[in-house]
């Protein structure tokens, strides 16, 4: 594996000289099996968020780029959909393998281009490496339904196709997970796949292609282009790509659904989340206390799944002092860093845009009772670092509320009961995801049947489905009729074809051997 140890290389590199490179290596696309140098004029520099270096250039893959790479996934599709289903299942079996036996060195080009922590990179391998375990179930998911004797002499069976050519556009705030959410259930029901990494985080997908590569995987079955806006409008308009998964922001997810829908794709997408976690006065503070810290803030809150919003039910709202000491002790610094409980995020813009949203809340009225805009990294200076920030007194017609953040930082309303928290909650746009702490069963369950949110917790912050279950987040936060992953992900990747036969009993030529003489008669 060249590629990986390569790549093991420079960020040992990178990380013993902190984070500056002599010289700025580029990232190749992936096509039919080979890493290849981009011919573009038009690159993008993906900057070190704990440093802002320049620590690789990706390229804007031309539009006969991105066209090698769909020809070459339509000639594999010819032979990889005629594959038997244990062969596609034998790839996954030792791809599982390698992954897991490079977690660390995918988590330290994670922290490098992401900026989360290295024991955070290492979740965001395993929750994808998860997704690859449970494909190894294909001979079980991808399994059909028959019926004998529907009506006489006559049978229907049906069973799952793959698609065809197939896509997938990821995010920059998990590099492994959201790829690996993507094209091994793609492949695996015999389909083809084309991703397009997000530009900021090409890395970790370039490792998985390797390891794919060692897995067995035949050439154009996975290839991996890069771009912006361009690559993103080439997947939503090329004919040959018959379905497109999206993970990301509510504009580019809308855009995606609506352009992608009209040229005849199917799409998933998973867009934006206002997450709220109702915090009641029964809860067992402690836990409930370091659960919320830890959601909030962790990963920098540039979690999809992050639980940025916390509603404090009666008394409990006097919980809010208790809560603001235990997010001053967090340690914000670069993600290698031994003992760091969040990093930077990903870029100066970003950095702004919380600064721009927390300031929004103060001009409305809110307060500031932790305020992590100024904080400052020794040795990292000039890296975009936002400390863990809490305003309370927040109203829902506040623009810190109504809009996803996607920092570390917590926003609080008060509410006198659990009905007042039920209504805040359906009366937001998004559906992600939700949690309740307390330790009535009889409140979590009136909280778990009239909440209209896809993901709830009761007393887990961030409940994201094991991948025998699926992702499946709701109303503004998901576009689409098939979920990530799970029962749902095979159904997204496959069409079903059913067949109805009718064979008479009486043209049956031979009940038995014959061992007469024959004659003409």
């Amino acid at each position: 594996m060249a590629l990986l140890r390569l790549v093991a290389t420079e960020c040992r590199n990178v990380l013993q000289r902190g984070y500056s490179t002599a010289s700025v290596p580029t990232t190749k696309m992936f096509i039919d099996g080979k890493f290849v140098e981009s011919k573009t004029n038009d690159w993008i520099d993906l900057h070190d968020p704990a440093t802002n270096e320049v620590v690789t250039r990706v390229p804007k893959c031309t539009q006969d780029e991105m066209q090698s790479a769909v020809e070459s996934s339509k000639k594999a599709f010819k032979t990889w959909r005629q594959s038997s289903i244990l062969s596609r299942q034998q790839v996954m079996f030792k791809l599982q393998h390698i992954i897991r036996n490079n977690m660390s060195e995918l988590a330290k080009n994670i922290t490098k281009e992401q900026g989360k922590t290295l024991i955070d990179a290492e979740g965001d391998v395993l929750r994808g490496l998860q997704v690859v375990e449970h494909c190894c179930s294909i001979t079980s998911l991808q399994m059909g339904e028959t019926m004998n004797n529907i009506a006489k002499d006559m049978d229907t069976y049906s069973y799952t196709l793959p698609l065809g050519v197939t896509a997938g556009i990821a995010p920059f705030n998990f590099p492994a997970m959201i790829p690996l959410w993507m094209f091994p259930v793609a492949i695996t029901c015999g389909n083809t796949s084309i991703i397009k990494p997000s530009e900021r985080v090409p890395g970790a997908t370039m490792l998985l292609m390797e390891m794919l590569n060692e897995a067995g995987c035949p050439p154009g079955v996975v290839n991996v282009i890069h771009g912006a806006h361009d690559s993103v409008n080439f997947i939503c308009d090329n004919p040959d790509i018959r379905a497109v998964s999206f993970v990301g922001s509510d504009q580019a997810g809308k855009y995606i659904y609506e352009r992608a829908g009209r040229n005849g794709k199917r799409v998933q997408a998973n867009m934006g989340a206002k997450n709220h976690g109702v915090i009641m006065a029964d809860a067992n503070k402690e836990n409930t206390l370091n659960q919320l810290a830890g959601a909030a803030f962790g990963a920098a809150g540039q979690r999809c799944m992050a639980l940025s919003t916390a509603v404090f039910v009666g008394e409990a709202r006097n919980w809010i002092p208790d809560l603001v000491d235990r997010a001053r002790k967090l340690k914000v610094n670069a993600g290698h860093v031994p003992g760091t409980d969040l990093g930077p995020v990903i870029s100066p813009q970003s950095k702004q845009r919380i600064h721009e949203l927390v300031e929004s809340g103060v001009k409305e009225g809110a307060k500031i009772v932790l305020d992590g805009r100024d904080i400052k990294v020794e040795k990292f200076e000039k890296g975009n670092f936002v400390g863990p920030t809490i305003i309370s007194d927040v109203k829902p017609n506040m623009k810190c509320y109504t809009e996803e953040i996607f920092g570390p930082v917590l926003v609080c309303l008060s509410v006198d009961t659990i009905d007042e928290a039920i209504e805040l909650i359906n009366g937001n746009p998004y559906g992600n995801g939700t949690a309740i702490f307390t330790t009535n069963g009889a409140t979590a369950r009136k909280f778990v049947n009239e909440i209209d949110v896809g993901q709830v917790g009761v007393n887990v912050p961030i409940p994201v489905p094991l991948p025998m279950f699926s992702f499946t987040g709701s109303r503004g936060s998901f576009l689409g009729d098939c979920h990530f992953y799970g029962k749902q992900g095979i159904k997204f990747y496959t069409q079903t074809k059913t067949v109805t036969q009718l064979w008479r009993e009486g043209d049956v030529s031979h009940t038995k051997a014959a061992v007469a003489m024959p004659t003409m008669k």
